[in-house]
């Protein structure tokens, strides 16, 4: 059985395709100088998914020209009423804006924002900002899938590699022949399921003979843990590693063993000189000066928003020199067919469950009725709402555990 939880954040927001969201109506404009904007964060910089919100952070205050003064950062702030009690602080110090950044976050955000409802919240990952009922209060999130298919095509390219050069080893090989690669996962949300999924397919691309074992380790950031878990997948014959976890604990465990490693957030080679091949990756800045500027137009900020490629919202970061011939080539080709809408993350026709093609969800548990697959054949990952929902174990992953 799902959780509740589970079921409510995979199900999403059938307000938002019936019509129930609303439309905010604009406040007034804001002085530049007059700007204050108010960041939680669920780590700080040791950590790669809220460095890479602080690159953001950083890219907003160039974009506009703001002072260090006009933004109070707040890092280390755990999922639990810290939050909303930070986010009432900083509306207290004249923050008209406040962002925080991690999925257990949101119920906090809700609580400040119905308590503040001149000043703006928004919320990353999330998937309550249409059901909630507040103006004020707003989700995004990004086209993360792409780059995470990317960087599988960067994997699958490697794998082939390693083939051609009759590098792999017996424990390599699972019982029907495939071969066995691995994933650090945090939670088994939809988020962290459709990132693997996303990655997996663009490695099946270039690596179709391929199975996934995926482990999760119930925290977002723990460096310790990540690393050993790296260690027990790498131990059960994975020749290659992926993650969506927070640190550079996988690329350590990668490096240590010889076996390829592909990061989040941030590039990973100076741990993993040898064996890091990329990181997916996430750029905020375009969030974070797009949800600024309506501060000071006097505009209203979507209630969801999610942007891709195309709008430099995701990339893949350098490719480490162990890399196959050609990658490079590859990565642009395919970076050019996502943007062209010639190449579809979640094709229907490049996946099944149980043997079977997915061909609706509208009747599908835990999807509230709401048609995911349109026309065209492909799963509408964040084009309803901007949170992940892709939600299907697909075949040829086995989830070694589960952890909501």
């Amino acid at each position: 059985m799902k959780s509740a939880k589970k079921l409510a954040y995979l199900g999403m927001t059938a307000a938002i395709l019936t019509g129930a969201a609303f439309t905010a109506s604009a406040a007034e404009p804001v002085a530049k100088e007059d700007l204050k904007v108010g960041i939680i964060y669920i780590g700080d910089e040791q950590e790669g998914y809220t460095y890479a919100h602080m690159l953001g952070i950083e890219g907003m205050k160039e974009a506009l020209g703001l002072e260090d003064d006009q933004v109070i950062e707040i890092f280390n702030i755990p999922e639990d009423e810290t939050c909303a009690e930070k986010a009432m602080d900083l509306a207290d110090q004249g923050c008209q804006i406040v962002f925080a950044n991690s999925f257990g976050h949101e119920d906090y955000m809700i609580e400040a924002a119905e308590q503040y409802p001149d000043v703006q919240f928004c919320h990353a990952t999330g998937y309550q900002a249409a059901l909630s009922g507040l103006e004020n209060m707003h989700n995004y999130f990004t086209a993360v899938y792409e780059s995470r298919y990317v960087s599988g095509v960067v994997a699958g390219m490697k794998l082939a590699e390693m083939e051609a050069n009759g590098q792999f080893k017996e424990e390599n090989y699972a019982e029907d022949g495939s071969i066995k690669i691995g994933y650090v996962g945090a939670y088994s949300y939809a988020e962290v399921i459709s990132g693997y999924t996303s990655f997996l397919l663009g490695l099946r691309s270039e690596f179709p003979n391929v199975t996934m074992e995926v482990k999760y380790t119930g925290s977002w950031a723990d460096q310790a843990l990540e690393k050993e878990t790296a260690d027990a997948l790498i131990a059960d014959g994975c020749a290659l590693i992926s993650q969506h976890a927070d640190t550079t604990g996988a690329a350590t465990a990668c490096e240590a063993a010889g076996v390829p490693h592909v990061g989040y957030n941030v590039g990973m080679l100076d741990v993993a000189p040898t064996c890091h091949l990329t990181s997916a990756s996430i750029k905020w800045a375009p969030y974070y000066t797009y949800a600024a500027q309506c501060i000071l137009d006097g505009e209203t900020i979507d209630t969801d928003w999610c942007q891709g490629y195309d709008q430099g919202a995701v990339w893949i970061t350098d490719l480490g020199e162990s890399v196959a011939e050609g990658t490079q080539e590859k990565v642009e080709d395919t970076w050019n067919a996502i943007t062209e809408g010639l190449l579809h993350v979640f094709d229907t026709s490049t996946w099944t469950v149980n043997g079977e093609t997915i061909t609706s969800t509208a009747d599908l548990e835990g999807f509230n009725g709401i048609e995911y697959i349109n026309e065209d054949g492909y799963f509408m990952e964040s084009e309803i709402g901007s949170a992940p929902a892709f939600s299907f174990v697909i075949d040829g992953v086995v989830e070694l555990n589960q952890v909501f």
